[in-house]
């Protein structure tokens, strides 16, 4: 049997409306995590909550320290739950992410979480390459729009661009409900 873990990835306050940083969809998003975040608990996975602090006074957000940086309300981690802080996009770099999951017997990750186009890309390469299996809940992710030499690119298109990227070759890619009916088809096997 697998064991599992849900990777809760930098849903903090800066994300939010009235953050430094708002992402499109950040709620809906938000509210999806909190689901999975349920599902997980109930089954008795493991779940890692990631927090983003940026390095240096002139930081654009989640500057350390700040109201900011902390976790969302909608999905604050309870006591007992791993809470790893990072200062790098990718939440292997520089933190015992690897090692919590590999003392935990961890051989599938399932990952929510902002910007769809940064961390939760990092992550979700990473992990492919670390051998876990990956699952990527992607109403559960929030980006923002882009802009590269003059191009706008839409939340929207930024979103699902990396969404098709990650179903190709690094991870399955399922809304919130596909992933908690698999996990109820699972226990209902069991």
């Amino acid at each position: 049997m697998n064991k599992r873990a849900l990777i809760v990835v930098d849903i903090q306050n800066d994300y939010f409306p009235n953050g430094k940083w708002p992402l499109n969809g950040a709620d809906a998003a938000a509210d999806n995590a909190a689901r999975m975040i349920a599902a997980a608990r109930d089954a008795g996975d493991l779940v890692v909550h990631i927090r983003h602090e940026s390095a240096g006074e002139n930081a654009a957000f989640f500057l350390a320290g700040s109201e900011g940086a902390q976790i969302h309300p909608k999905v604050l981690d309870r006591p007992g739950e791993t809470v790893i802080v990072k200062n790098h996009v990718n939440s292997f770099r520089e933190t015992d992410l690897k090692a919590t999951l590999d003392r935990n017997g961890i051989d599938e990750v399932t990952v929510v979480g902002s910007m769809s186009h940064m961390c939760i890309d990092a992550i979700t390469r990473a992990a492919s390459d670390f051998g876990y299996r990956v699952t990527v809940i992607h109403d559960a992710c929030a980006t923002r729009d882009l802009e590269f030499n003059g191009t706008s690119v839409p939340a929207a298109q930024a979103h699902a661009a990396f969404m098709a990227a990650f179903a190709f070759a690094y991870a399955s890619v399922l809304s919130t409900d596909e992933a908690l009916a698999v996990r109820s088809e699972l226990r209902a096997s069991a």
